[in-house]
């Protein structure tokens, strides 16, 4: 933030979350911003648009204060936030802002020259559109336009499905929607420098899977990341790699994997698509946005027809938390986005105000089996951990359905394992039920069970590719 003034007034909550009663949801904070803005009678409409390379538009809508309010400085963190998070929901290289003249200045600023915004636009720009960032004054926004395509559910042969995270890679080989094999095998992708190492704990679990199997006719993966045409873009689990051997070794990598399995039908997807895709199969709904807390939050979102968009829907980077002390994003530099909330980063910042103490060097995974031994053993110390998450939840989807249309909310992912894992569905329900009961009519929450919260990302990617003519 530039200036002390440019803070929100601090919101009440009705269920705080007990280890950080600082919190302060996007949610509440927008709606009294608006609310406030609105009661000057004097309110200054924004709209703004996300253009994407292939034509795909997204619309948003706001108020702001009028230029001569006491709490006007105030309006360009509130349309900076609400962009940052269009950014990473629905992706875009192209932001045309219909307001004032002094806030598309603020904007164009803000994302050429601070450190967060030039990652943002460095990011939507030349990794994920390959085409320069760009802010734009425009009267006239361009109309809303969106592709959408079927998502999986081909089942029919022999399939390998995998799913790529930040502290294991799990794999899973299917015959004929019937699950033959699963395994998970811990690994530590972030730090890597040399795409070898990745390369060949991806190919490690393929023939693991491959060997239960008479043959492989088909692989579908998912991973934490953008990928476009089986392309990395942007994945954390590179993050370690440098940048030219990202682009002559990174991005490609998928195709040199399905080169490696003699050209079968492979398809690579964002983790948090495959999420949403397990929830709408195991559900038999649509309209479904899964939520996975693992290494880091992954999304994505099965729309009314039962198909994903060009939407982005990497919730980790969306800001969830409008304080000025929130913590901070250790990739982005970010503050108050959703992987510091729904994570095993999450569960780690909240061992020291629950009063827990674990050896400082612990990795993360094995901090959250200590949480979950002790929430197994009744630890109320453990509980309140389920708990705070649950209400950073409730608020959170709040948020999510300004820019979704919610009828299904899947939850799962290794963070949500044993019982802790129902405690979060409770407070994210008794927050919506509190807070927001027009949503709490609209919105049910799901989680799988134990079996398919650890395995079903890589059940559900082993039905992406359509297998050719050939081997049906």
């Amino acid at each position: 933030m530039s200036n002390p003034a440019d803070v929100f007034e601090p919101v009440a909550l009705r269920l705080a979350p007990p280890l950080d009663p600082g919190f302060q949801p996007a949610s509440l904070v927008n709606r009294a911003f608006r609310a406030d803005a609105r009661a000057t009678g004097a309110a200054v409409p924004v709209r703004f648009a996300l253009e994407q390379a292939d034509g795909s538009v997204f619309q948003h809508a706001t108020v702001i204060y009028p230029d001569s309010h006491p709490r006007a400085a105030a309006n360009t963190r509130h349309v900076e936030r609400l962009v940052k998070f269009f950014l990473w929901s629905r992706g875009g290289y192209r932001v045309l802002v219909d307001g004032p003249a002094s806030l598309v200045d603020h904007l164009e600023w803000h994302f050429a020259s601070t450190a967060t915004g030039h990652f943002d636009a460095r990011l939507m720009g030349e990794q994920v559109y390959e085409r320069p960032f760009v802010v734009v004054a425009a009267k006239e926004l361009p109309p809303e336009r969106s592709v959408t395509q079927p998502l999986g559910r081909h089942l029919e042969g022999c399939r390998i499905g995998f799913d790529l995270g930040g502290s294991d890679r799990k794999v899973a080989a299917v015959v004929d929607g019937q699950v033959v094999f699963s395994e998970e095998t811990v690994w530590d992708p972030y730090p890597q420098t040399d795409p070898q190492f990745h390369f060949d704990g991806i190919m490690d679990s393929l023939r693991q899977a491959a060997a239960h199997l008479p043959r492989v006719d088909a692989i579908g993966g998912s991973a934490a990341g953008v990928y476009v045409n089986n392309q990395v873009k942007v994945a954390s689990l590179f993050r370690g790699v440098p940048a030219p051997l990202f682009q002559s070794r990174v991005k490609g990598m998928f195709g040199e994997i399905q080169r490696a399995w003699k050209g079968v039908p492979l398809e690579v997807v964002n983790d948090g698509e495959v999420t949403a895709l397990a929830g709408a199969m195991a559900l038999r709904r649509n309209s479904v946005l899964g939520i996975a807390l693992g290494t880091s939050q992954a999304a994505g979102y099965v729309n009314a027809e039962g198909n994903i968009t060009t939407w982005l829907n990497e919730l980790a980077f969306t800001p969830v938390d409008y304080r000025r002390e929130a913590p901070r994003d250790e990739w982005s530099g970010d503050i108050g986005c959703g992987v510091q909330y729904f994570s095993q980063q999450a569960v780690g910042r909240l061992l020291a105000p629950a009063g827990i103490t674990v050896s400082e060097g612990l990795p993360l995974p094995e901090k959250l089996k200590v949480v979950q031994k002790l929430m197994a053993d009744g630890d109320a110390r453990a509980r309140r951990i389920y708990e705070t998450v649950g209400i950073y939840l409730g608020y959170s989807v709040a948020h999510y359905a300004e820019f979704y249309d919610l009828r299904n909310v899947l939850v799962l992912g290794r963070v949500t394992s044993g019982p802790g894992g129902e405690i979060i569905l409770a407070w994210a329900r008794a927050v919506l039920r509190v807070e927001f009961p027009e949503l709490a009519e609209q919105v049910d929450f799901h989680t799988p069970s134990e079996q398919e919260k650890r395995h079903g990302q890589a059940i559900a990617a082993a039905s992406l590719p359509r297998l050719r003519p050939a081997n049906q």
